[in-house]
């Protein structure tokens, strides 16, 4: 005899929703998720080496704050990697691709670069060679870069659409603890390296903190040596040169506006300032904590630990709810979040030296940036068509970066003319018209 239904609302409808849940959360242990948690790592850790531990090093060696603005187009190597996308999506490396296949030779021909990179940081000495600590940064942003091309071809090719959210949760898991040894690990090991009884700038802490930084790249050379080449669809034999163009550079972008339409720019829209409000306000981040008086272990501990871990609690709910509620809903919760946690570093400016109130800041500002970027990858990744999947997220990330950073470029001109207080409210009211533009890009749905 079938069993009469049950009332909605006993408790057997508890377990059902608890069981919904921890299968939710399971995917996060398949080896998938893991390989993407260490390869997250390796392109997370040369972010900040770049950017935000580096502009913490310049203004400790008494660096301008226009100058470290101006140095931060060097992350604009993130916004053109769409331009040489093609090649890491089609191009062999001669002997490494028959070896490791397509994928994992550009990864970790891009991965050796950085190290090269982060060891020549290493040597340069900001107050006497600023222009060749500035050549070896634009090597690394370009090698990351470049890795960030093929390990997002990586992702998309290892599983199915469905699971990119959880996918992108956890190498937003393995980019946040790459952040936390890239820029607290960078500030502990140079404070660990300052000669004792010495006032000022030290440039051999920072010479051993970036030397550590280098070697620990052989996370995600160890990984892309040891994971498995996702299957793809072989490519079509080269009739010409020409036709090679059309079929790698052309294809990829005039695939993307034939399946959206007139969608395509209210997509592109949002893809290019949905981040403008942390990009542009965490240039400036760095430099602000140096002239809030707050010394490097205080830094470390709070905004590269602590915050970090916020940052991965964000991630990891982000994920989960956008696999239970759908991306376009978190994604407007993240939009909303982080735009109104930049105001609450407009409050701590005013409010002075405190390590209670940078800790409550930090907490809502990194819980609420994982939540956002979790959301962001899974929604970027379900524009991606599979065929082009290096060129087309190479696209979306890059247009992502290109006016944020750009516009960070001159953060610090406007925080020596205004102060800090009114430059993080104006990063937050940047953040209002994204609201717009995700309510607009949640009326359509992806087409394949």
């Amino acid at each position: 005899m079938t069993p009469p239904m049950r009332p909605p609302g006993t408790p057997h409808a508890v377990p059902s929703r608890t069981a919904a849940w921890l299968a939710a959360l399971k995917v996060y242990g398949q080896p998938e998720s893991l390989r993407l948690l260490a390869l997250g790592f390796a392109a997370g850790l040369p972010l900040l080496l770049v950017l935000g531990t580096l502009s913490f090093r310049l203004r400790e060696a008494g660096i301008d704050r226009a100058t470290i603005g101006y140095l931060s187009w060097v992350g604009l190597a993130y916004g053109f990697k769409w331009v040489w996308a093609p090649l890491v999506d089609r191009l062999p490396l001669p002997g490494l691709t028959r070896w490791l296949g397509r994928r994992r030779s550009w990864l970790l021909a891009s991965q050796l670069a950085v190290m090269a990179g982060l060891a020549g940081m290493a040597l340069a000495d900001p107050r006497t060679s600023l222009a060749a600590i500035t050549g070896w940064a634009l090597l690394v942003a370009f090698a990351s870069a470049t890795q960030d091309i093929a390990l997002d071809a990586y992702r998309i090719e290892s599983a199915p659409a469905e699971q990119q959210p959880a996918l992108a949760a956890s190498y937003q898991m393995g980019y946040r603890l790459a952040m936390i040894w890239a820029g607290a690990g960078v500030l502990w090991l140079a404070a660990r390296g300052e000669a004792a009884g010495l006032a000022g700038y030290q440039n051999g802490g920072w010479r051993l903190a970036y030397g550590v930084m280098a070697a620990s790249m052989l996370v995600g050379v160890f990984t892309a040596l040891r994971a498995p080449e996702p299957q793809r669809t072989p490519l079509p034999p080269v009739r010409s040169l020409g036709a090679w163009l059309q079929d790698a550079v052309v294809a990829p972008f005039t695939d993307f506006f034939r399946r959206h339409g007139w969608h395509a720019a209210l997509i592109l829209a949002l893809i290019a300032i949905y981040r403008i409000s942390d990009v542009v306000m965490g240039i400036m981040a760095n430099p602000f904590y140096v002239d809030m008086g707050y010394t490097k272990d205080e830094v470390a501990a709070v905004t590269k630990v602590y915050g970090v871990a916020m940052t991965l609690a964000g991630a990891f709910v982000g994920g989960s709810l956008a696999l239970r509620f759908g991306v376009m809903r978190i994604l407007m919760l993240g939009a909303a979040l982080s735009a109104c946690t930049n105001l609450l570093f407009a409050w701590l400016a005013g409010h002075g030296h405190s390590l209670p109130a940078l800790i409550a800041v930090v907490s809502a500002d990194n819980l609420a940036s994982g939540l956002a970027s979790a959301a962001f990858v899974g929604y970027l990744s379900s524009l991606t068509n599979v065929r082009y999947s290096a060129t087309q997220y190479a696209l979306f990330s890059s247009l992502m970066l290109m006016l944020p950073k750009f516009m960070a470029g001159f953060s610090g001109r406007y925080v020596d003319a205004f102060g800090y207080a009114s430059f993080f409210t104006s990063t937050a009211l940047l953040g209002v018209p994204v609201l717009a533009l995700v309510w607009a890009a949640s009326r359509i749905g992806p087409r394949r």
